[in-house]
């Protein structure tokens, strides 16, 4: 007969495979996050966190020209096609130039403002 004790394996307890899992830097195992050691500084206060806030760039990719139009990257094209967007041309030194689509931000926003409906009814 088994006591309360003892730990089975069956449906309800399947024993574990595999290796464990290996221990995250800074984690003290058996704890959650929340009851990990605090960061805090020389005097015991907390740390500051610095926010790094990406630059903004001029030019522009197929895949970020769609998101800032907030329209699909085959209407870029179709507009690109059309003669209504205009792409940036970048020379290489074999007399050649860049093969990816880059758009200027500048040029968005005045087709942008182009583009708004000024008719209030």
């Amino acid at each position: 007969m088994r006591g309360k004790d003892q730990i089975t394996t069956g449906p309800l307890n399947p024993p574990r495979r595999g290796r464990p899992p290996k221990p995250q830097p800074g984690h003290v195992p058996g704890t959650s996050a929340a009851q990990g050691p605090e960061k805090s500084g020389p005097t015991g206060s907390a740390l500051a966190t610095v926010a790094i806030v990406p630059t903004p760039t001029r030019l522009l990719d197929l895949e970020a020209t769609a998101a800032y139009l907030s329209v699909s990257g085959w209407t870029v094209r179709d507009l690109l096609a059309a003669g209504i967007l205009q792409r940036v041309r970048i020379p290489l030194r074999d007399h050649g130039e860049l093969r990816r689509l880059l758009f200027d931000r500048q040029d968005l926003d005045r087709l942008i403002e182009a583009w708004k409906d000024n008719s209030n009814g």
